[in-house]
């Protein structure tokens, strides 16, 4: 079984969890496209009614108003469950997010959860944070040579996200830092310095949020919690 098989039967058993009436945060990438797409057929279906989802993205709006999903901002009412992927997971369901460039609305959303589902294949599982994935940093434009410098005195190892000629820019306008988190930092407190740097947006650091994750492999899904 490849890889996108992997991402679709984790996406699957995430899915299996909505229920009729589910305000559903729609996560942003190549997993979960997968859940958006199966929740538009279980709408078309008549296997569920009355759902409407919160977009983390520009690119998941389009997919679910393309596979039938209604779509409505982000308000401060509770969504019953969000549903996305992750860069990296680690034992106790801490994550790194944002490589597809979606961290700020994904975090503003996914916070917002009475539950927030993982899903993921295999390679994704790590011992530790910043074990295999550079952590994306969102940053306002407007001074960003500053704000890289004061990021580059705490991440030294980190650069501006510049895929070519010009930085990558996110749906909110924002330019993004990637950079390596040395082994045996305290993400915690990683993330509460990086959160106090002036001109950092958010980071890609999602600490305590995620419920459980289902994660696929050759042999089958299986589903974590935190530990």
């Amino acid at each position: 079984m490849n890889l996108e098989a992997l991402k679709r039967e984790a996406a699957l058993r995430a899915v299996a969890l909505v229920r009729s009436g589910d305000r559903v945060g729609l996560g942003t990438g190549s997993t979960a496209k997968y859940a958006i797409e199966e929740i538009g057929r279980k709408l078309a279906a008549g296997e569920l009614t009355a759902v409407v989802g919160v977009a983390t993205s520009e690119a998941s709006d389009t997919l679910a108003r393309q596979v039938g999903i209604p779509v409505e901002p982000l308000d401060p009412r509770p969504l019953d469950i969000a549903i996305d992927g992750a860069d990296e997971i680690a034992p106790n369901l801490d994550l790194i997010k944002g490589l597809g460039g979606a961290l700020l609305r994904e975090k503003l959303t996914e916070v917002q959860a009475r539950r927030f589902i993982v899903i993921a294949d295999h390679t994704k599982l790590v011992e530790h944070i910043g074990e295999k994935s550079a952590l994306p940093i969102e940053i306002a434009r407007f001074g960003f040579l500053s704000t890289i410098e004061r990021l580059r005195a705490i991440l030294p190892s980190g650069r501006l996200r510049q895929p070519g000629a010009q930085p990558y820019v996110t749906d909110n306008g924002n330019y993004i830092f990637d950079a390596q988190i040395p082994a045996g930092t305290d993400i915690a407190a990683l993330e509460r310095q990086l959160k106090g740097t002036l001109g950092v947006v958010d980071t890609g650091l999602f600490l305590g949020m995620a419920e459980r994750a289902f994660v696929a492999a050759p042999d089958g899904v299986t589903e974590l919690t935190p530990r």
